[in-house]
């Protein structure tokens, strides 16, 4: 069943269980945060959803974005002397981006409809070797792109769905690869893709012998508006 969501797009691929900090400076994405806080968009949620390289939701409109994105649950609001804001937000659920309205309300808003899991058969044996894996690969990424104290393992009882987003959320993979992961319908495969994506780039870093950069270091806030 389709649904109407607000949404923001972003230069990052949101993925469920992940926190999202943002810095909202942007009086559109101020009245949306208002909105949020006084229930005016219900169960304080939002889309977030990812821009494609080279265009933009403004002038592309639904073209210049992915099809596939996530809920952003709103957890925390911090209201600045100047009206801008910093919120903390998690992800929740995938959504498909069927229309994009961008009249009714000064943000855009998106028809959506939710994105599950697709069911699958393979063996509890098969899910556990994975999840082993795939853990095995963080760690070793980790290790060589962190110091000691910047990361943390995922609790022990995090689903075999999830995990494959939450070791994603704690690594600097490029968009194409979280895009990737987020639209992985099969949990199962989600496992094979990250430890996969993880072991690459563990090997990439080892090779150039350097540690990743948030490209958020070299960010600067700007605004159309």
């Amino acid at each position: 069943m389709a649904e109407t969501l607000p949404m923001f797009p972003l230069g990052t691929v949101l993925m469920p269980g992940a926190t999202l900090p943002l810095h909202i400076f942007e009086p559109r994405y101020r009245q949306l945060t208002v909105d949020l806080v006084t229930g005016a968009a219900p169960a304080k949620q939002f889309g977030v959803i990812a821009v494609r390289e080279g265009w933009t939701a403004d002038d592309d409109g639904i073209d210049g974005l992915h099809g596939i994105g996530c809920t952003a649950e709103l957890r925390d609001v911090t209201k600045l002397p100047d009206g801008r804001y910093d919120i903390i937000t998690c992800g929740a659920q995938r959504f498909r981006l069927l229309e994009l309205d961008a009249e009714t309300k000064p943000y855009l808003m998106g028809t959506v409809e939710y994105l599950p899991d697709a069911e699958c058969a393979d063996t509890a044996d098969l899910t556990r070797m994975l999840i082993a894996s795939a853990r095995d690969a963080h760690r070793r990424y980790c290790a060589t792109a962190w110091k000691q104290g910047e990361w943390s393992e995922p609790e022990a009882d995090v689903e075999a769905a999830t995990l494959p987003h939450m070791l994603a959320a704690d690594c600097l993979l490029p968009m194409a690869d979280r895009q990737q992961l987020l639209e992985q319908t099969s949990p199962t495969e989600r496992l094979r893709m990250i430890r996969a994506m993880l072991a690459r780039e563990t090997g990439l870093l080892t090779q150039l012998r350097a540690v990743p950069a948030p490209i958020t270091a070299y960010a600067v806030d700007h605004s159309f508006n």
